[in-house]
């Protein structure tokens, strides 16, 4: 049976296990940038289409040593790559390379592509063409020590875009890593969540797709192994109208969306309605100093400004103050779970957390706090 890999934000490891084992895929093995797992290419569709917390579902194929361009160009052959694309389709190689003989990226990028072409225009007398923005294959080989590891992605464009976010903010959370703070945060599914400082929205989207059952994948167009020979078009179509099926109407809650900045408030409005899940989340214009709890319980969850990416570090200190101030005061009986980037900064709460994950908000190294209001 196939083996695949997904990868997904550090940080996000374990509960991405929780969620594929839920999938009823077999996993194989962690590692510190995903999971291995082994399923059948249904299996692998459905990954791509219901996880929340992965970025890419990748398929091993090549696991070598290669010292000289001339290894690594025999050692790609081994591969017959003609299985997956037409020779008139395109292909894009993505090389990351760490502590090898071999350091130029574009080199090892070259040389892979001549073995590949040069394997089609053997066969047929054409050869694809690269493509590096919508390639029907891609294919991604990683370095370490003359140690080459080789897949094809099944994905296409990374998971965490899901397609219903065409406006954001300043400095926007992925989709997938917002989805995995959610699941840290062990929020019951069944409960209010409320963001002081929502942004283009994609806390409350993911959570509200959670609740009402909707598929991640569901609003893409396009999936990698859609542009390959082997692709099953009445499999995946099944399993899209199930997980279409599977989808609720309505919840028995709502989700709270606070911003002071009205062009957000309207892209985290359009966001929510692409995602189809408006009906369930309430956005109004409101400052942190300000907010009142719109229901009697329920979970916070903010991802503030840290001052790597926008704001002034100085200025900022009053809105966490302020943050501060209104969780001990306001909300009382609540649990609210803060992304940090900023020691100093989250310092201004004046509060103390009770538990703590760590987490990479893109090359950020972020805490992910619980702070609870006794």
């Amino acid at each position: 049976m196939p083996e695949f890999f997904a990868s997904t934000a550090k940080g996000l490891v374990d509960p991405l296990e929780t969620e594929l084992k839920d999938l009823g895929l077999k996993i194989l093995e962690k590692t510190q940038g995903g999971v291995y797992f082994e399923s059948n290419w249904e299996g692998c569709y459905k990954a791509n289409l219901h996880s929340r917390l992965a970025s890419r579902i990748l398929k091993p194929i090549l696991d070598f040593t290669a010292y000289q361009p001339e290894e690594l160009y025999t050692q790609i052959l081994r591969h017959d790559f003609t299985k997956y694309i037409k020779p008139t389709q395109t292909i894009s190689i993505d090389v990351t390379i760490r502590d090898s003989k071999m350091r130029d990226q574009r080199f090892v990028a070259m040389k892979i592509k001549d073995a590949i072409v040069d394997q089609f225009r053997d066969k047929f007398g054409v050869r694809p063409d690269v493509d590096n923005e919508q390639p029907a294959l891609r294919i991604h080989v990683r370095a370490v020590k003359n140690q080459f590891n080789v897949a094809v992605d099944t994905t296409g464009d990374s998971l965490f875009m899901r397609g219903y976010r065409r406006e954001t903010g300043e400095a926007p959370l992925k989709e997938n890593l917002a989805a995995g703070l959610i699941k840290l945060s062990e929020w019951d599914g069944q409960s209010p969540i409320i963001d002081f400082m929502c942004g283009s929205g994609t806390f409350l989207i993911e959570a509200a797709m959670m609740a009402m059952n909707v598929a991640p994948g569901i609003h893409r167009k396009r999936f990698g192994f859609m542009s390959w020979l082997s692709y099953e078009q009445e499999t995946w179509d099944n399993l899209v109208q199930e997980a279409m099926d599977a989808e609720k109407e309505e919840l028995p809650f709502m989700f709270y969306g606070y911003d002071i900045d009205n062009r957000v408030l309207k892209s985290a409005k359009d966001n929510a309605k692409r995602a189809g899940v408006d009906q369930v989340i309430e956005f109004k214009k409101e400052s942190v100093a300000t907010v009142e709890p719109p229901v009697e319980k329920g979970l916070i969850v903010i991802n503030p400004p840290y001052g790597a990416r926008i704001g002034d570090e100085d200025n900022l200190r009053d809105v966490y103050r302020d943050l501060g101030f209104t969780l001990k005061h306001r909300f009382k009986g609540w649990d609210a779970w803060i992304l940090s980037g900023n020691k100093e900064l989250i310092a201004d709460l004046k509060l103390k957390s009770t538990r703590k994950h760590f987490v990479f908000n893109g090359n950020i190294e972020c805490r992910f706090l619980k702070y609870s209001m006794f």
